[in-house]
């Protein structure tokens, strides 16, 4: 099983929020744009806070993106996965991404959101003891993986709106 790379983080200066995947599923990976599975409801839930339409173009979103105080990335930098499920990523190959880096460069940054269970599990356990994250807040946000059927598409993102309000109004 080949090894799959996860993508660079997007993010801007003024970014307060960072939201974590834990790798790209196979329609990203082959599209090389983050959450491009049709299914997958990260687009459409993120959009109107970015005030941009879920359909505008990947690069529209990237600028949208970097131009918010929302930043996007994966916890794992690499790993062994065959097709898309987070279950089926193999453990013993898990390379988290550089966070000290990443914090470093984003000093601001006040609050980690994953999208999902397996990213903040993988974060939990691989990041976090090897790094001091102050007093950064940490959430788990309803994954918009169209896997995730327990919530409707409209309980996830009035979920994640809350929340991504929230902080960004705390400070």
């Amino acid at each position: 099983m080949p090894i799959i790379h996860s993508f660079a983080p997007i993010a801007g200066r003024r970014a307060k929020i960072l939201i974590l995947g834990s790798m790209p599923g196979e329609a990203s990976l082959t599209a090389n744009q983050y959450y491009a599975h049709p299914r997958n409801t990260f687009w459409p839930i993120i959009a109107p806070l970015l005030q941009i339409q879920a359909n505008s173009r990947y690069e529209e979103k990237i600028i949208a993106l970097k131009s918010s105080p929302i930043a996007l990335w994966d916890v794992l930098k690499s790993c062994n996965r065959a097709g898309s499920l987070d279950s089926m990523i193999e453990t013993d190959t898990q390379i988290v991404n550089n966070f000290p880096a990443f914090f470093a460069l984003h000093p601001h940054i006040t609050h980690v959101f994953f999208n999902g269970g397996k990213a903040e599990a993988c974060f939990r356990r691989n990041v976090i003891p090897d790094i001091k994250l102050g007093s950064i807040t940490l959430l788990r946000l309803p994954s918009t993986s169209p896997a995730n059927a327990r919530l409707s598409s409209d309980e996830k993102c009035k979920t994640w709106h809350q929340l991504i309000k929230s902080a960004l109004k705390a400070h």
